[in-house]
């Protein structure tokens, strides 16, 4: 019996990816009560099991419930950056999540092009040809940069249009989304930078040598191969680390 048989996926959904049809599935059954608020949706492998497809289109299905606000996950150990004192979802992207802060801030793309990895430390699997997206954050109304952003992703066939035709909605995040790069895994690690250089206080409009948070985040596919790895300069005054456990 095909395994969506049993389930009412309606006629909009016909020719559908599998991720969409199952996210379907498992919103009516939120909606409806079956799953009460508060409950917890099965385990990714006991939905892997019972639509019998990959682990990967099970996220994929979650990501779109986590969109529409109907899902939440969290984890029983994890770091998690703040801004404000707030939480960042990283799930949603950075560009997302700071445009809802308190603070009204703007973003400037300072690069967008294809070049070789430029990171010593980047693990082995990523030094090779990558995007490369920089971008200053600040506050709109003084122009104070509270952020540089350094992200490189592992350069893959598709890309090419990014060079020209930029961001998807403005964020690095939904831009990979579009192209079918789903985050799996990854790792976080902060740091304190005591001494902002010369050149990035020019472009951060600070003093060198003041002290900046260095954080760096790598991100992986399911099969494990790197996707992002990023480093990140942030004001710190206004963001911070958060440890749930």
């Amino acid at each position: 019996m095909n395994r969506f048989e049993h389930e009412n996926t309606g006629n909009d959904l016909i020719g559908a990816t599998k991720s969409a049809r199952i996210a379907n599935v498992l919103e009516v059954e939120i909606r409806s009560g079956t799953i009460s608020k508060g409950d917890a949706l099965a385990s990714e492998s006991a939905l892997v099991k019972r639509f019998s497809v990959s682990r990967n289109t099970v996220r994929k299905s979650l990501e779109i419930l986590s969109d529409k606000g109907l899902i939440t996950t969290k984890s029983g150990l994890g770091s998690f950056v703040t801004y404000g004192g707030q939480m960042i979802d990283d799930r949603r992207g950075w560009s997302v999540a700071l445009s809802e802060s308190a603070d009204s801030l703007g973003t400037r793309v300072l690069r967008i092009e294809r070049a070789h990895m430029d990171f010593e430390d980047a693990p082995a699997d990523a030094k090779t040809d990558c995007l490369f997206v920089d971008r200053l954050r600040f506050h709109a109304a003084t122009g104070v940069a509270v952020s540089l952003e350094r992200s490189r992703v592992i350069w893959r066939s598709g890309f090419e249009n990014i060079l020209s035709d930029g961001l998807k909605n403005g964020s690095l995040t939904d831009t990979l989304r579009s192209k079918g790069l789903v985050v799996a895994s990854g790792d976080e690690w902060a740091n304190v930078l005591p001494s902002l250089s010369a050149d990035d206080a020019q472009i951060l409009g600070r003093r060198v040598g003041e002290p900046m948070l260095l954080l760096r985040r790598l991100t992986r596919a399911a099969d494990g191969m790197s996707i992002e790895y990023i480093k990140s300069l942030l004001d710190p005054h206004r963001f911070g680390l958060h440890m749930r456990f």
